[in-house]
Formats: C-alpha cells, structure tokens, sequence
C-alpha cells in the first residue's frame, strides 16, 4: 500500500492504495465518486471515460499510481456550480439518455473531443468509440453539435 495523493474535480485526496490498483476503484470505492461507470473492466465499453489533467482516459485500466499530483476530473466536476456544461446542457435538450448508465463516460469523451476539436463532422465523432446499449447515437451526434455551436458562440 502507498499514500496516493491527487486532485478530484479541483479537491485534494488522499487514498492508501497499491500503485496498480486502478483509477477507477479509487474513485468510486475510496472516493464515492459514481459519476464514472464500471462497465467492463477492460478498456472496452469506456464508461468510464474521465479526464486526467484534461486528457481523456479510461480510469478501469488507467492504475491510480497514475493520477499521483495530477488532476482528475469526473462528470461530476464538469459543470460551474449550478451552470451547467454546454456538453452537459446539450444532452438535456436533445434529450439523449434513455437508461443513462453510459451517459457519464459519452459526456466526457464529447467534451475531451471538442477540446481537440472546436467544431467536428460526422467522422470526427464517429472517433468516440463509447458504447451505448440504448443505442442513442443519432441523439448524441445532434448534442455534440449543439455542444459545439453553443461553445462557439461563448
């Protein structure tokens, strides 16, 4: 075990965790942070995606060794209080979720991709490869490029 010190949503922590114990345990074990998911475990489904020091990672195969004196940030750290993200407010209006479990992880691979990329096609977001059992693609397109548009106009 290894005093592991980094930053959640702007918030020092502190966990007693083995260096390779993932990310995403600490969070939600440790942390009681739930926004990100625990799908499959692999790397695979990524509803888990979060963000270490603004770069997208998949914190169930990302070790908390990782994370040591860097920032990372959840669904949860997303909005400004109670404004929230354009990403976060475009879900609501184009009325995406339908079971919601994904949603956490799609919402932040969405705002890490138009981190990278301000204003993206269709192949552009065709690039997030979170999975969604609902299958609400077409509505997570139109909340992407509303997302951009209204971030374009801030």
């Amino acid at each position: 075990m290894a005093e592991q010190k980094f930053f959640v949503n702007g918030a020092a922590v502190s966990v007693d965790l083995p260096d390779d114990m993932p990310l995403l345990w600490a969070l939600r074990d440790e942390l009681g942070v739930r926004g990100p998911k625990y799908g499959c475990g692999i790397g695979v489904c990524h509803a888990c995606t979060s963000h270490l020091d603004g770069v997208e990672v998949l914190p169930c195969v990302t070790p908390v060794s990782d994370a040591v004196d860097k920032e990372v940030t959840t669904i949860e750290g997303l909005a400004d209080g109670d404004v929230l993200h354009p990403v976060q407010q475009a879900w609501i209006d184009e009325d995406v979720s339908q079971c919601g479990y994904c949603q956490p992880g799609q919402i932040m691979a969405a705002v890490a991709l138009l981190k990278r990329i301000p204003d993206p096609t269709d192949e552009d977001i065709d690039t997030i490869e979170n999975v969604c059992r609902c299958g609400t693609y077409p509505r997570i397109r139109r909340a992407i490029k509303a997302a951009a548009k209204a971030m374009s106009q801030r």
